[in-house]
Formats: C-alpha cells, structure tokens, sequence
C-alpha cells in the first residue's frame, strides 16, 4: 500500500511539473466523465473516489425556474448567471475572474446601471460564497440574493438606487472543485481539492474516507470496546440525556465504551482512520493578514502555526483570485464571504481584542453591523473571531474549563479590515439544525440538533446506527447525523429560510454604502476679472468613504475635487486657476463622513471675453465619481 501511495505522490508531482490535466485538454470533467474513476489534476486520488453520485438533494441539470427546494451544482449556477446576463443586459456583466486549482472557471457578476457610469466610478460591495468545499449554503445565498436583487430591481424603489448608483459584485463559487467533488461523490474536504499531507506522514491524500456500505454518504461509525487495548482508548459513551441512545457523547480516553470514526478504512495501516484524505488545505487560512506557516512549518518549534495555511499567502489560486480583485477594486467599502455551520456574523479581529488594535470608531461601525444583522437572522451570536467565537460555548464541554480567547490566523476578514481597510464579514451559515436551546443550558449541541431533527425535520436527518461487518474492525455499527443535508447544511425545505435571511442582511450593508451627491455650486465675481467658484457635496449614505484603518494603510485616497477648462483656454493663458496654487488643480478635501457636507473654493481668472465653461470632479476612491460643468459669466 504504501509503495502505491508513493508512486501515486511522484505521479502527481510530475504531472504538476510536465503535465497537463486531461479533463482540461478535453474539457470533459470528472463529474461528466462516464469511465470509472474520478480524478484530480489526471490522478486518482483515494479508493472512495470511485464512483459518482448523485443526491436528491442536488439539482445536476438547470431547469426552466430557480427555486431554493433544492441545492445548485456550480455548473448549475453557471448557467443561471450566463442566462441573467442574456436576460439584463443593461445591469449585468459576467465574466471569468480567475481559475480553480482544477482549472475550472470563476465567475464573477457586476450588478449595475450601465448607464449611470462605470462600475469603478462607484461605491461598490462584494459578495462571495463557496470557499470551503462542504460549505455549500453560502453559495445559495449569494444566488438568491442574485436573483432578487435583478427581480426587483425597477420595482423596489431602494433596490432601484442601489443598483443606479452602487455596484455590487457577485461571485457564488470561489471554489468549484471543491463544491463540486462535494456534490457529485459521497467525499468531504475542507477547502480546496490541493493534495496536502493531512497527517505529516510524507504523504498526501492516502487515506480518505469510504462509503463502504454503499448508500452514497458517510457517516460515523461506532465500536464498542472489546479488548485491553480498545478500552483503554475507548474515548466515548452514549448520551446519558438522550432517552433513545443516539447520540455519542466524548469523555477521556479510557473512560468510554465506544470507539468512533468516521466511516472507512485504514488505507495506510497506520492504526488511525480517514486522516488524510482528499486535500486539506484552508482557504480561508490563506489570506495574507497575520499568516502564519501550516504545522511543521515553524522551525523553531515554538512559534505559532495554522492548520491548512498552504505554502505561502495566496498560495492557491482561489483565494489569489479574490485578494487580487478587491484590491484591483479599490471602491469596495463592504464584503461578505461566507461559510457555514455555527451560525454566527463573524467579523475582525481574529488574533486580538477588538479594543486592543481596532480604531474605536471603526469597531463601533462593525457592532451595528452585527446588531443590523443579528435583526434579520436572529443568530445567537455575533461579533469578533479571537473573543466571541473562540468562546461562544464559555467552557471546554470535556474538560470543564474556561473558555479563552483563540488565535484565527490568515483569516479573510482580518484581511479586510487590517489590510483592506473595509467592513468585512466571514458570516457562517446553518447550525447542524440546533434551533433552539430546550434546555436552556446556553448552549446549541447535538441534543437540541436530535429534538428539533424529530419534532420539525421527520428524523430524517439523523440514520439509525445499523450492524456492519468491517473488514478491519470487525463489528461495528454505522449512523449518525447525515453530514451533508443536516450536519453541514440544512435539509432542502430550510434552505430558502438560511439563503434569504442571510442574502437580505448583505444587501442592508450594500444599501448603507457611501453616497456622495452635489448639494450645489456657484460662480461670484469678487474683483474686476477674478471669479470664486464653491461647490458643496454630501455624503448621504450611511458609511463614511473611509474607514480610520483605511486611512491608516493607505488604501484609501483623501476626497479630492479638480476644477479643469479645455486645453485651449488654458494654453493661451485666457484662464487661470489661482487657487489652489498647484499644476493639477485640485483641492484635498479630507474623507467625508456619513451624513457629512463638505465644501471647496477655487479662484480663477480669466483673461478673455469668450464665454468660459469649466469641469468640477469630485474623485472619491470607495465614495465614487461625480463631474459637472460650471459656465462663468461675460466679462
């Protein structure tokens, strides 16, 4: 076995360095494929790779309606895009913003008003789903918000607006191999499909997880301790508060009854189960804010690493293709990339205190966010990602002990805020169907999960532990909660609740975007041929053009008015700008808050009898662009 997995390493590694994939050659991919085994990047990958399958839940082929009764392949989500741009031309633009590891495309909608001005002249937000692979409700999200956002639009007076005067980029699938493996066989990865050595064994992706019942999923799998060996690491019992013995509950090692995996086998005889299968890496671990090195990275040994980090920042081709744009798109105030399950608005900082290294003006703009968003979700918790997420649950539920805070490192939103400048969420969806605490113990586990499974979902979500004959455990038993469909996501009839409610928390931020508007101008003569124009400006939205963190990293320039005449005049010296007194006449006008009004003055003369028009521009980096003409009176 372990000669295999090694000629199958030196396979890969030579395809990555000489080859090429097939699939991309012939543009067939393995979800297409009708021979018998799947692969990535032209290997196979792991003996439960076999076979394709497809689920009840999953929507394969587009149909004539979009509902949210059912999940979307990315293919599916394609064509719905592909399709909006035929139907809104005037509104929408799709295009391929990058490549998936596999090759696969990413596409990407810009969602405004053709005519009103380039997107680039506009305060935008970007919305982003799909990152991690299992994690798939945050991509239905951003197609029902998609797909709302152009059904109202010419109806809904606010949507209207937004789309006449913002722009909003859409990417539903930021990793459409990792999705699609998800989708199509009964495998699980956390992020991208990349091959990475999981259990630092030198290996990659050697020993995954199996269907080896057959049904198309994978569940867990229980034994219960036999030997002197098997209880002295039996780490689990059956729930004690469970009254029809279901749940798994984990106690110290030795203490159990039970022994628990997840359904497979041991594909490299190294005694541990389904540790190293297919990928591995983190995508939202690969930002370039805080990184730090993947376990064994550290060659001192006493530094801090992050699981899943990759090789470098921006290492995968995924996350490059979303740091890339925002930062190619400078007028982005707000994003949104989302993931599932805990459910939680979760924000910056992710290694620190908010009050520690966040300006105290910033941090009050994200606590209303998470007020505004806590207002259409109703999640139990909103807020940071070292303080409140690391410590949501208050104790360790083995040990006992406090919670402490926990450092995220290379995580998206910290990127945006202390490197981007900009409000930026990583909002997890969906909660393994713990609606609601029934026994107020403030926490939302596995026994809330069970009662809401078998009052509001039919028991569907969780299958009965049934006999197997395990070809290496011997007697086991296999169920659990399903992990697709209810552990990862929600069965089908919950999704539109999850996708609409988080989808209309992202579109009231898109609707709070800087907004600057003329509030009015003026041309006076105050000496014999010498004018004053004063132009004034509002920002009537509800975020300012720039965050103090913007500010302070410089990706945001200062408000800035320019007050230009055609070549012309200037040439012949007919006009002259005397104020402000430099070559580019332009006037720095600081950022303009929300609700805030700001006004220049220039002065200028003029040494002809012609009449005399000039341009006002009003450059703004994330509060857009406004121009208007200015005519002086006859001498």
């Amino acid at each position: 076995m372990k000669r295999i997995v090694l000629m199958l390493v030196f396979a890969l590694i030579l395809s990555s360095m000489f080859g090429q994939n097939i699939y991309l050659d012939q543009k067939i991919w393995p979800e297409n494929d009708e021979s018998k085994f799947l692969t990535v990047k032209g290997e196979r990958h792991g003996i439960s790779f076999f076979e394709k399958h497809k689920f009840p839940e999953v929507e394969y082929v587009a149909v004539e309606e979009l509902n949210f009764d059912t999940y979307h392949t990315p293919n599916v989500m394609y064509a719905w895009y592909r399709k909006w741009a035929e139907m809104y031309p005037d509104i929408v633009e799709v295009y391929e913003v990058g490549k998936s590891f596999e090759g696969r495309p990413i596409l990407q909608m810009t969602l405004t008003n053709k005519e009103t001005g380039k997107p680039t002249d506009k305060p935008a937000a970007y919305f982003e789903g799909g990152r991690h692979s299992g994690e798939i409700t945050s991509s239905e999200s951003i197609l029902w918000l998609t797909q709302h956002l152009l059904e109202n639009y010419g109806k809904d007076k606010e949507i209207t607006h937004l789309i006449d005067t913002k722009v909003v980029y859409l990417r539903p699938q930021n990793n459409p191999d990792g999705a699609t493996l998800y989708l199509y066989t009964a495998q699980r990865n956390r992020s991208t499909v990349r091959p990475h050595d999981n259990d630092r064994d030198g290996l990659l992706d050697e020993d995954d997880e199996e269907d080896i019942d057959g049904d198309g999923i994978i569940y867990q799998m229980r034994k219960k301790a036999a030997t002197d060996e098997e209880k002295g690491k039996a780490n689990y019992i059956i729930h004690p508060d469970d009254p029809k013995g279901r749940l798994m509950k984990r106690v110290f090692e030795g203490d159990g009854d039970y022994l628990v995996y997840s359904e497979g086998i041991d594909n490299d005889g190294d005694g541990r189960y389904n540790e190293d299968g297919i990928g591995g890496l983190d995508l939202h671990r690969n930002y370039p804010e805080n990184w730090r090195p993947d376990i064994g990275g550290d060659k001192t040994g006493r530094g801090y690493t992050q699981y899943g980090a990759g090789a470098f920042p921006l290492s995968e081709p995924e996350s490059r293709a979303t740091v890339l744009f925002v930062l190619a798109n400078p007028n982005i105030s707000v994003v949104n990339s989302m993931d599932t399950r805990v459910p939680m608005h979760l924000r910056p900082p992710s290694t620190s205190k908010g009050e520690e290294s966040m300006f105290p003006k910033d941090l009050a703009l994200y606590e209303q966010m998470d007020s505004l968003g806590l207002s259409f979700t109703d999640y139990p918790w909103a807020g940071d990602v070292y303080e409140t997420y690391s410590t949501r649950y208050k104790v360790n539920r083995l040990t006992g002990d406090p919670l402490k805070p926990s450092p995220l490192f290379g995580h998206g939103p910290d990127f945006g805020y202390f490197y981007y400048g900009s409000i930026w969420y990583g909002d997890e969806l969906w909660n393994n169907g713990a609606m609601k605490d029934y026994n107020n113990d403030g926490v939302y586990d596995d026994l809330d999960a069970i009662r809401w499974d078998d009052e509001e979902n039919g028991s569907r979500g969780f299958k009965a532990w049934t006999l197997f004959d395990h070809p290496q455990l011997g007697k086991v038993e296999i169920g659990g909660f399903h992990p697709k469909f209810f552990g990862q996501n929600g069965p089908p009839w919950q999704l539109e609740n999850w996708a609409k409610k988080q989808a209309l928390f992202n579109l009231a931020m898109a609707k709070r975007l800087p907004e600057l508007k003329w509030v009015g101008h003026s041309v006076s003569k105050i000496e014999d041929n010498i004018y004053e124009v004063k132009v004034s400006w509002k920002n009537v939205g509800q975020l300012p053009v720039a965050l103090e963190q913007a500010k302070l990293v410089k990706i945001v320039k200062e408000d800035r008015v320019i007050l230009s005449f055609d070549d012309d005049l200037e040439k012949d010296d007919k006009v002259e700008v005397l104020r402000p007194e430099t070559y580019d006449k332009t006037i720095y006008a600081g950022y303009t808050d929300a609700g805030e009004t700001k006004q220049v003055v220039f002065r200028v003369k003029v040494n002809t009898d012609e009449k005399v028009s000039g341009t006002l521009k009003l450059l703004s980096t994330r509060g857009g662009y406004l121009e208007m003409n200015v005519d002086f009176p006859k001498r």
